[in-house]
C-alpha cells in the first residue's frame, strides 16, 4: 500500500516554481529557486504533497529519509532521445580519429543507414531489452521523463516495429515516455535517388498505420543538407498534423536552410540541435512559442560546433537541454554530463542549467504541468545528491556520479 513519505534536513531544496510556469526564458533561467536546510512530504500518490524550511517540519509517523549534507532537485527531462537501436557504431568512433567527417562516413554508408540495417534484422524482443536497460540506466544518472523516436527503421515494416518497441516501453516505464515518430530521418538505401517516392511511403503508408495503432505523440524530420529539404519537412509536418502528430523537428545541425522558420511556421514544440544559426534563425525563434533544443553531448563527441544557448538565453529564449542518445553522434545517456558540458563549453550559469535540463525539458514535451520542478501537486520525480557543497559543485565535477538516490513517484 503506497504510503506518505518524508525528507528531511535537505541542505538544499532547489527547483522550485509557483503557479507552474510554461518554461523559463532569458534572465529567468537564472533563477533556480531554493530553500536551505528543508523538508519535503510526498504524497500517497506519489506527488509533492509540501515543503519548507525544516523549522516548520510536520509531526510525522510514517518513513522518514535523512537528506542531511545533500541537495534535492527535480529530476532531467531529456526530451530527445533515440533510445531504441541495435547494436552499436564504435567502428565509426575509430573512423573519425582517423579523420572522416559524420558526412563523409553517412555518404560511405554509415551513419542512420548503418543503424538501419542492423535494426532490420533485429526482434522486437531484442530491442525492447536493449532499450528497457538503456531507459533504466537513464533513470539510474536521474532522468524523470524521456523522449523516443523512431528512425531507423526507413520502412514500413521496421518504423512500426520501433513504435510498438517504443509503445511497450511506455507501458512497463516508471517514467513518462513521449513517442516521436521520425520515418524521415534518411532516405533508405534503395530510395536514395528517389526521395519523393520515401516520403509518399511516409504519407501514404506509415502515418495512417500510425494513426490507426496510436502509437506516436511528434513527428520529426530530420531537415538538413543531403537530407530533407525545407519543402519536403513542410509537406510531412502537414501529413502529420493531419493524424494529430505535432512536430518536434532536427535541424540546423550542420547548415541553416530556413527550417527554423518552416518548423515555427507549422507550430512545432521544438527545434532541436541549432548548432549553426543565422541572425534570422534567432529572430524567429525569438517571435515563435517553439523551443530551443540543444544536445551539447553531440557537438562533443562527433566535434561539430555548440549551439549559440548563451546568446539565445541573452536575446530572452528559453534553452533546452537534452542528450540525443544514439549510437552514431551521442551515445551519452547521462544528462549530468549534459549540465556540465552545457557549463563548459556552452557558458551557462549552473543555475540556467539546470532550468535547460529540468522545467525546460518537460516543456518540450508538454509535461511542465506535472513534471520538471518543485511544486505542491508535482509529480514527485526527484533526485537526491550525495553529500557536496554546493549546486555549483555538481556540474563542476564533469566525471562524478553524485547521483546518490532517485526517487519516482
Amino acid at each position: 500500500m503506497p504510503q506518505k513519505h518524508l525528507y528531511t534536513h535537505i541542505k538544499s531544496l532547489y527547483g522550485i516554481t509557483t503557479n507552474r510556469p510554461k518554461f523559463k526564458a532569458g534572465k529567468d533561467m537564472a533563477d533556480f529557486k531554493n530553500i536551505e536546510n528543508a523538508w519535503l512530504l510526498v504524497s500517497e500518490n506519489g506527488t509533492i504533497e509540501n515543503f519548507g524550511e525544516i523549522q516548520t517540519v510536520p509531526e510525522f509517523s510514517g518513513p522518514v529519509t535523512n537528506c542531511l549534507g545533500k541537495l534535492m532537485l527535480p529530476c532531467f527531462v531529456d526530451s530527445h532521445t533515440h533510445l531504441i537501436h541495435a547494436g552499436s557504431r564504435e567502428n565509426e568512433f575509430v573512423d573519425r580519429i582517423k579523420g572522416l567527417t559524420y558526412e563523409q562516413i553517412a555518404q560511405r554508408g554509415g551513419g542512420i543507414l548503418n543503424s538501419a540495417a542492423k535494426l532490420n534484422l533485429a526482434t522486437e524482443n531484442e530491442l525492447f531489452e536493449s532499450a528497457f536497460d538503456r531507459l533504466n540506466q537513464a533513470i539510474a544518472l536521474g532522468t524523470g521523463a524521456i523522449e523516443v523516436k523512431s528512425g531507423y527503421g526507413l520502412s514500413l515494416e521496421n518504423e512500426l516495429k520501433m513504435l510498438r518497441v517504443a509503445n511497450r516501453l511506455k507501458s512497463v516505464s516508471p517514467i513518462p515516455v513521449k513517442i516521436t515518430f521520425l520515418g524521415a530521418h534518411a532516405l533508405p538505401a534503395d530510395l536514395k535517388s528517389e526521395p519523393e517516392k520515401y516520403i509518399d511511403l511516409i504519407v501514404n503508408e506509415m502515418l495512417p498505420a500510425i494513426a490507426a495503432e496510436n502509437l506516436a505523440d511528434y513527428m520529426d524530420v530530420f531537415c538538413e543538407t543531403n537530407y530533407f529539404s525545407v519543402a519536403q519537412m513542410e509537406r510531412l509536418l502537414d501529413a502529420g498534423w493531419k493524424v494529430n502528430l505535432k512536430p518536434k523537428v532536427h535541424v540546423n545541425q550542420f547548415n541553416s536552410i530556413g527550417a527554423v522558420q518552416a518548423a515555427i511556421d507549422k507550430m512545432a514544440i521544438s527545434v532541436d540541435h541549432l548548432e549553426v544559426m543565422t541572425d534570422d534563425d534567432f529572430k524567429a525563434l525569438k517571435n515563435s512559442e517553439t523551443l530551443p533544443v540543444a544536445v551539447p553531448a553531440c557537438s562533443f563527441f562527433i566535434k561539430i560546433p555548440y549551439a549559440p544557448v548563451r546568446k539565445m538565453i541573452d536575446l530572452g529564449l528559453p534553452v533546452t537541454l537534452a542528450t540525443d542518445y544514439n549510437p552514431g553522434s551521442s551515445p551519452c545517456l547521462s544528462m549530468p554530463f549534459v549540465v556540465s558540458l552545457a557549463c563548459i563549453n556552452m557558458n551557462l550559469l549552473p543555475e540556467e542549467a539546470f532550468n535547460a535540463a529540468t522545467l525546460n525539458g518537460a516543456a518540450a514535451l508538454e509535461l511542465q504541468a506535472d513534471y520538471g520542478s518543485i511544486e505542491i501537486g508535482k509529480k514527485a520525480n526527484l533526485i537526491i545528491t550525495k553529500p557536496v557543497e554546493s549546486l555549483n559543485y555538481l556540474p563542476y565535477s564533469f566525471a562524478e556520479n553524485w547521483v546518490e538516490r532517485v526517487v519516482i513517484s
